[in-house]
């Protein structure tokens, strides 16, 4: 019987053929396995593609075990912006056109899986601010890349990407959590948002609703679409949300007050805290602050203790 196959399937031999490195031959065999068509014609070629895919696993999993305790992942994403945040998920959840539609990164995006062979940083703006989002190849019970674990763990928080037109969506979200919490990465509240991609296709609505049912005390999540942009805007005021942070812009005494570029804190930081950051002359002699905020102050004197809240503007005396 004649093996017919497709130009999917050369283009991924193509790249078994020019990879770099075990990340990229694992990658492309399976972009191999997946085009491959499923016949008796093509057991052999199966099979070979499935010992070749073992053999790179093994390899990755001695290295793993044989490297020191605390080895340093293969890629190191310098960070940017205001946080830095992860896309995590399993294959074909869409977590590349995410990407491509929140930032300027242009990630590689296809229908098959482990498209995503190595990480992929954009920036992502909020008004006036930034955060760094990193495109990650996708975590499976059947393969997952070794250094993946180390460069999530050093994030500061994951976005859980799922398809909402997935058969086993239920299955991929807990196959996930637990090859993560088997890694010592749990999902915790407070640095993870669920992105439930696909709300455009048949069915997600009702699929997101039960998703809500099932995981709304665990994560907040949030439904949207990188085909229509629907749930897009809202996603990016909820990663805002998820750094728990605030934006503080300064004033000097005597002039007009005007927002421009803002300091970007932790939320809880105090009058006191925002001058260390701006100078640490001016933490030492300072004597009180005011503070002009929309509706609430409008040049109010505050002591040094002053909680400081998102959109603040902050005017410093100095004894």
């Amino acid at each position: 019987m004649a093996a017919n196959l497709s130009p999917e399937y050369f283009e991924a031999e193509r790249k078994y053929k020019s990879a770099q490195n075990p990340a990229e031959k694992a990658a492309a065999l399976e972009e191999m396995l997946s085009a491959i068509p499923k016949h008796k014609g093509t057991e052999k070629m199966q099979a070979d593609i499935k010992s070749r895919l073992a053999k790179l696993r093994a390899q990755a999993q001695a290295q793993k075990k044989g490297g020191p305790a605390h080895a340093q992942p293969f890629y190191q994403i310098d960070r940017e912006g205001c946080g830095q945040l992860a896309l995590v998920g399993a294959p074909n959840t869409g977590k590349s056109a995410l990407l491509r539609a929140l930032t300027h990164a242009t990630p590689e995006v296809a229908d098959y899986p482990f498209t995503t062979r190595l990480p992929t940083p954009g920036m992502m703006a909020y008004e006036d601010v930034q955060f760094q989002l990193v495109d990650l190849p996708p975590i499976s019970p059947e393969f997952t890349e070794y250094w993946l674990p180390v460069l999530i763990r050093q994030t500061d928080g994951i976005l859980l990407v799922v398809d909402l037109a997935a058969l086993d969506l239920l299955d991929e979200i807990d196959d996930t959590r637990r090859l993560l919490e088997e890694r010592r990465i749990p999902l915790e509240k407070s640095r993870t948002l669920l992105v439930a991609n696909k709300l455009d296709l048949p069915g997600a609505d009702g699929n997101f609703d039960a998703l809500q049912d099932l995981f709304g005390e665990q994560w907040k999540m949030l439904a949207v679409s990188t085909a229509t942009g629907a749930g897009l805007d809202q996603l990016r005021r909820a990663v805002f949300e998820l750094m728990d942070v605030v934006r503080v812009y300064t004033k000097t005494p005597g002039h007009k007050l005007q927002r421009s570029a803002p300091y970007v804190l932790k939320r809880g930081t105090t009058a006191m805290q925002v001058a260390e950051h701006v100078h640490k002359e001016i933490a030492q002699h300072l004597k009180y602050a005011r503070i002009w905020a929309d509706g609430r102050y409008e040049g109010q004197m505050v002591d040094r203790h002053h909680l400081v809240q998102d959109g603040d503007v902050i005017e410093f005396h100095t004894a």
